[in-house]
């Protein structure tokens, strides 16, 4: 007890420590621009058109586009990944779940040997126009988000499901429980738990490569503060407000991924 009262004293001041730090730094870094008069200059210009030209509908906008273009596509990413993982932990005795396995395969093998870019592009401006159907930027987005990250998950709910005990499945099976039923209620959710902070990771990866959605026309963060940049010609402000904006999204998810994570730890300890 003695030893976990220490650990988590000194957890709590190596964090009070980073955060001191952090704010020193930043606290210097906007004393030294707040006496630069350019910069304030950039800063007056970039607030006239943010805020008397309606600049800020575009921000919301934009942070409305790639917080659902990433959420949604997680959201199929998981469902994905976990259809993808199953099959490819699926016992390969008969010919359907082998050529499901190379249908497997060649999908991660493509979303996960090209850059989300070209994905986004050969979706848009190949498959669509080739199949007759038209679809906004933001839905194209979504789509090829969610099968990029399918791609990714797999590989995780696959190692995740392999780290289960393999009695778990065992037991379930003993017990008169098919396999699909007993990985749905038994492994998969054990799997998720396990995987859990490499999905923050995805997700957070999702955030940020929302900023090529602008590829297809959608309008994300990037194209908000870059209309405001042009504006105003001055880039400096827009893109370092752009800068900070990310950040503080991908520190929130941070925080929220490190609460779940501690929420679960205490369901163990109790059970």
């Amino acid at each position: 007890m003695k030893n976990k009262a220490e650990n988590a004293k000194s957890g709590v001041l190596k964090k009070i420590i980073t955060a001191a730090i952090i704010i020193l730094i930043a606290a210097v870094i906007i004393a030294l621009l707040a006496s630069n008069a350019d910069f304030m200059k950039k800063v007056n210009k970039f607030f006239d058109v943010l805020i008397n030209s309606k600049g800020y509908i575009r921000v919301l906008t934009g942070l409305k586009n790639t917080v659902i273009i990433a959420v949604v596509g997680l959201i199929i990413g998981i469902v994905i990944g976990t259809l993808i993982a199953t099959i490819r932990v699926i016992p390969k005795y008969k010919t359907l779940p082998r050529v499901l396995n190379s249908i497997c395969s060649v999908y991660v093998g493509f979303f996960r040997g090209t850059p989300m870019v070209v994905q986004l592009l050969l979706f848009y401006y190949v498959m669509l126009p080739l199949l007759g159907i038209n679809m906004s930027g933001v839905n194209v987005s979504i789509i090829v988000f969610g099968l990029n990250s399918g791609a990714y998950i797999s590989e995780m709910m696959r190692a995740g499901i392999q780290s289960v005990d393999p009695g778990q499945m065992e037991a379930g099976r003993a017990v008169g429980l098919s396999f699909a039923t007993t990985m749905m209620k038994i492994v998969i959710p054990q799997a998720i738990k396990n995987i859990l902070p490499t999905l923050g990771n995805e997700f957070i990866a999702l955030i940020k490569e929302t900023s090529v959605v602008s590829f297809v026309g959608a309008a994300d963060l990037y194209v908000a503060f870059n209309m405001i940049g042009t504006n105003s010609y001055e880039f400096m402000v827009p893109y370092l407000a752009m800068a900070i904006i990310y950040i503080a999204i991908i520190m929130l998810i941070s925080f929220g991924i490190k609460m779940m994570e501690r929420g679960l730890r205490r369901s163990d300890r109790r059970n």
